[in-house]
């Protein structure tokens, strides 16, 4: 027997106790930004805690209840990578395979090999998309609320280049990139992606108020209300809304409650194998930089950020009317799934997530 000591696996270090005074305080805040509603979960081995403010709808005055629904927008991504991870491990998919192959006559002739890791982890390059709509107003955006798409009319807002930069060399998060890896899971099932999330994700794991809306621009059942505050000053309610548009890579309905259900099987290995699902918390080479210069910081499907010295992992998301946020550290000794509803859609909304997630980290 070798005499060589055993590699023993160095403790998560402990994280701090939940604050729930700070907790509260960090949702309690609707003025900066201009919020009409937040919802915080925390739960994870190291506590938990649930809270609420504002209310659901204005109109009623009705508080936030838990089991009230909300637009998570790019959270979508998430269930979108979590399915072509699983058809990764079934061996029906390879991570270098490039979509030009999977998905022949889609893109640019003119473009470069494109891998499935460069679109999963955003590293694709691909140029911006033309002819969009024009949404520079409030009220350009309520005019376009019920325009309905198919993800094909969104490809083909991509020009035949020039590239941003070369696949594989540089980081931009980019929509358009799910909106193909959905198109991909459609190729590789036989069967729309709403449907592959179903069967491979909601049902099993029982996430009964998450949906994919489709072109229903409606939340069915109790649910978190979306404003606008429009250019005249008054709060225009934005809830209807074709989320044909956002498709694969923002169109999801879902709770605090689901979400942390969803991360909490997806973290612990459930979904994906966890040789797989490595590549979630896996980022580009250190020479791969995001185009601001900073680093990358998005792998497979996930985000990552530390705060307080805390690394979290999950995933942000936005609608018109929506905010939200699932994140949690890679041992689930603390995870959170957060909601705010602010009024506009800017770079504002960041204060809101921040301050929560100072009030998760610190100590």
């Amino acid at each position: 027997m070798s005499g060589a000591p055993a590699r023993v696996k160095a403790a998560a270090p402990a994280l701090p106790p939940l604050d729930a005074a700070a907790l509260r305080a960090a949702i309690s805040d609707l003025a900066h930004p201009e919020l009409t509603a937040a919802q915080l979960r925390v739960t994870g081995s190291a506590g938990r805690w649930y809270g609420t403010a504002g209310v659901a709808d204005r109109a009623s005055g009705r508080p936030v209840r838990a089991s009230d629904t909300f637009r998570i927008g790019s959270i979508t991504k998430v269930f979108v990578a979590t399915v072509v991870l699983q058809l990764v491990a079934e061996g029906r998919l390879a991570l270098d395979a490039t979509i030009q192959r999977l998905l022949p006559g889609l893109l640019p002739a003119e473009f470069p090999a494109i891998t499935v890791t460069q679109l999963l982890n955003h590293t694709s390059g691909l140029p911006d998309e033309q002819g969009g709509l024009d949404l520079s107003t409030p009220e350009a955006i309520a005019r376009h609320r019920h325009d309905r798409w198919t993800p094909h009319q969104i490809v083909a807002m991509l020009p035949p280049g020039p590239m941003k930069f070369a696949p594989g060399t540089g980081q931009e998060y980019r929509g358009i990139n799910y909106v193909l890896l959905a198109l991909l899971v459609e190729r590789l099932t036989g069967r729309r992606y709403a449907e592959a999330i179903g069967s491979r994700i909601l049902r099993p794991l029982d996430l009964r108020h998450t949906s994919l809306p489709g072109a229903d621009p409606r939340i069915h059942g109790p649910h978190v209300h979306g404003y606008m505050r429009m250019t005249d000053g008054s709060l225009l309610d934005i809830t209807e809304y074709d989320q044909t548009l956002a498709w694969g890579e923002g169109e999801m309905i879902s709770t605090t409650g689901d979400l942390d259900r969803f991360v909490t099987a997806l973290f612990s290995g459930d979904l994906v194998p966890p040789r797989v699902l490595e590549n979630m918390f896996t980022l580009p080479p250190d020479s791969v930089r995001m185009l601001d210069g900073s680093p990358a910081r998005y792998g497979a499907g996930l985000q990552t950020v530390t705060l307080n010295g805390i690394t979290l992992w999950g995933k942000t998301g936005e609608r018109y009317g929506y905010a939200s946020a699932m994140f949690a550290t890679r041992d689930q000794q603390r995870r959170a799934a957060f909601a705010f509803n602010a009024v506009r859609r800017d770079s504002t909304q960041i204060q809101a997530t921040l301050r929560i997630a100072e009030a998760l980290t610190k100590g």
